[in-house]
C-alpha cells in the first residue's frame, strides 16, 4: 500500500495517518498544544526546513486541524491555531506521552507535567471506557466491524 492510499482505506487509524502520521506533523501539534503560533516559532523549536514547515502546516489548515489567522498586514503574517477538530487530537498528544515517559523517560522525572486547572492537580492520561467509566486495558476489548465497514470483514482493506 502507498502512503497517498491511506486516506481511502476503511480505518479510522489509517485515515488518520494519511493527515497527522510523519513525524514533523505531531511534533508541531506538540508545539500547538504548548501555545506555538507562530511560522517562525515552529522552524526555530523544531530545527526543521521552511519547506517542510509550510507542507505540515498547509496540510493540517487543508484538512480543518488547523486555521490561519492573520495578525499583520505588512507583510502580511499569520499564526495557526487549533480548530475544534485539532482540539480533539489532543488525548492522543496525552497518550504519546505517557508512552514515551514509560518508555523513554528519564530517571531524573518526566519531561512535561500536565495539570488540571480546574482541580488544581497534576495528572497522566488514562483511558477510560465512556459508558462504565473503569480503565480499558487493551487484553479486556474486543473490537468489531462497524456500519462503516460496508459488510468487510474487520481488518479488510479498500480494493484496488
Amino acid at each position: 500500500m502507498r502512503w497517498d492510499d491511506l486516506a481511502e482505506q476503511p480505518c479510522a487509524i489509517a485515515r488518520t495517518s494519511a493527515v497527522i502520521g510523519d513525524r514533523w506533523t505531531m511534533l508541531i501539534l506538540r508545539d500547538c498544544f504548548m501555545g506555538v503560533r507562530r511560522f517562525e516559532a515552529f522552524q526555530q523549536r523544531l530545527g526543521i526546513s521552511r519547506t517542510v514547515v509550510t507542507d505540515r502546516l498547509a496540510v493540517l489548515v487543508r484538512e480543518g486541524v488547523l486555521r490561519k489567522v492573520r495578525y499583520q498586514d505588512r507583510p502580511e503574517r499569520f499564526e495557526y491555531r487549533l480548530t475544534e477538530k485539532g482540539l480533539d487530537l489532543y488525548p492522543l498528544l496525552l497518550a504519546m506521552f505517557r508512552w514515551g515517559e514509560k518508555h523513554y523517560g528519564e530517571d531524573a522525572g518526566p519531561f512535561v507535567i500536565h495539570r488540571h486547572k480546574t482541580c488544581g492537580h497534576d495528572f497522566h492520561a488514562v483511558c477510560a471506557c465512556s459508558e462504565c467509566g473503569e480503565p480499558v486495558d487493551p487484553r479486556q476489548v474486543e473490537a468489531r466491524a462497524g456500519p462503516g465497514m460496508g459488510g468487510r470483514p474487520l481488518g479488510a482493506t479498500a480494493s484496488r
